[in-house]
C-alpha cells in the first residue's frame, strides 16, 4: 500500500501519526547537537521543508511539562535514524522548553 504524500502538511506529529510518506531528516538533530552552534540559521528555498524541520525539532527537544505527552513525542521518532545514533542523543530528547513562533500565517495588507 502506498503512503499518501504530505502535501501542505508541515506538522511532524501529523505526518508520523497519520502514516504519510516522510523523508527522514532527523540527522539534522545529530548535526545540531554535535556542532552546538550558538545560533543556527536554516535557509532553504520556499517549499523545501523549513517549517516541517522546525516542527520535528520541537517534538524532539520540547519538554511539554507532561510526562505522558513527552513519551508520545518520543514515540514519533521510533524507526527513524536519530534513534540509531546512541543514548547521547536521546538524553536531550524532551529536555528543553521550546518557544515556537511562526510568521507563516501573518497577513499584511500592502498599499501601493
Amino acid at each position: 500500500m502506498k503512503k499518501p504524500l504530505p502535501i501542505g502538511i508541515d506538522n511532524f506529529e501529523k505526518i508520523r501519526k497519520d502514516g504519510y510518506y516522510y523523508v527522514d531528516k532527523t540527522m539534522l538533530i545529530k548535526e545540531l547537537l554535535e556542532l552546538r552552534g550558538e545560533v543556527n540559521l536554516f535557509t532553504r528555498p520556499r517549499r523545501f521543508g523549513k517549517t516541517l524541520n522546525l516542527s520535528m525539532l520541537r517534538y524532539f527537544f520540547e519538554d511539554t511539562g507532561d510526562a505522558e505527552k513527552n513519551e508520545r513525542n518520543k514515540g514519533l521518532f521510533q524507526g527513524l535514524k536519530i534513534m540509531e545514533q546512541g543514548k547521547e542523543f536521546e538524553k536531550d530528547m524532551g529536555g528543553y522548553p521550546v518557544i515556537n513562533l511562526t510568521l507563516k500565517s501573518a497577513r499584511q495588507q500592502f498599499y501601493v
